[in-house]
């Protein structure tokens, strides 16, 4: 068990470009505010998913001892513990994860898709965020992505409702989606504060859109809007299959990091902001990217 537990700290350590870490006092701090040990979750393994925060925060950044203290204290530390201690394969936060997890990614499954079909895709992320396939004995568990900056709830519905669009993507490659309710169908009532959280995200996106390179506009409405595979965006872009995807992932990045800058700039804190995204993830529709890339 030991063994298992040090392949899995090693495989969270992250490459400081600073070389700067977590100071232990802060680290024994932030331990004791996210309960860690309720979970067993060992020191080392903490601090690991720590330094990987502030790898993901301040990539290629020098950043201050307050920067980084301020940024790791403004996290979801009991989320993090509780992945932690689920990504290490700890049986009590296992149980504890599925019972408070699985009934709201149930309700985000139904709202993705209210034949139910969603559902299936929901129950197979547990295979991925236990680590089922196994890479030099260690377990590879989905939950090494997440990194406390939304909750851990927030964070699930993100990645389900990303599969579904790429499972759409893949079983519709050649259907247009349907642009209207079917007859007699009615939407579910709306959430006040969602409708106006989502049209304010979606006002930042716009902004963020509109800053692009035309060739990146260009990219994301061939994957995204148009459907095109990998292959066929990089053909018609004359560039490498890897060079699209590291370029699809080198703008989303900078879009996410625009658009919360904007909503910053506009008064909205980190919550308001969490709120705004898990909005936008409850209803997949609130932000048609077809129409603002046509802009």
């Amino acid at each position: 068990m030991r063994c298992h537990q040090r392949k899995v700290v090693h495989s969270l350590m992250p490459v400081q470009p600073d070389g700067k870490g977590v100071g232990p006092a802060l680290a024994e701090r932030l331990y004791r505010e996210a309960k860690a040990e309720r979970w067993s979750v060992p020191q080392a393994a903490f601090t690991a998913a720590l330094e990987t925060c502030c790898a993901k925060a301040f990539s290629g950044v020098e950043a201050a001892p307050r920067d980084l203290e301020r940024h790791l204290s403004s996290l979801h530390l009991e989320d993090l513990a509780l992945a932690c201690a689920c990504a290490l394969g700890n049986p009590t936060a296992w149980d504890h994860f599925v019972l408070e997890m699985r009934p709201g990614l149930y309700r985000a499954a139904d709202a993705l898709d209210r034949t139910g079909a969603a559902r299936e895709l929901a129950d197979s992320l547990y295979a991925d965020l236990y680590g089922v396939d196994q890479r030099g004995g260690a377990r590879q568990s989905l939950l090494r992505y997440f990194h406390g900056r939304s909750s851990l709830a927030t964070w699930l519905r993100a990645v389900l409702a990303q599969r579904h669009v790429d499972r759409m993507r893949v079983e519709r490659r050649h259907e247009p989606l349907p642009e209207e309710l079917p007859s007699g169908a009615s939407p579910a009532p709306a959430d006040p504060e969602c409708g106006h959280l989502v049209e304010t995200l979606r006002s930042a996106l716009e902004r963020a859109l509109t800053h692009l390179a035309p060739r990146d506009r260009l990219r994301l409405r061939c994957y995204y809007a148009q459907q095109l595979t990998l292959a066929q965006t990089g053909k018609l872009l004359k560039e490498h299959e890897a060079t699209t995807s590291r370029q699809l992932a080198r703008t989303r990045s900078g879009i996410r990091a625009a658009v919360e800058d904007d909503l910053r700039a506009h008064g909205l804190n980190d919550v308001q902001i969490a709120r705004c995204f898990e909005c936008a993830t409850e209803d997949v529709g609130a932000t048609n990217l077809d129409e603002m890339l046509r802009t």
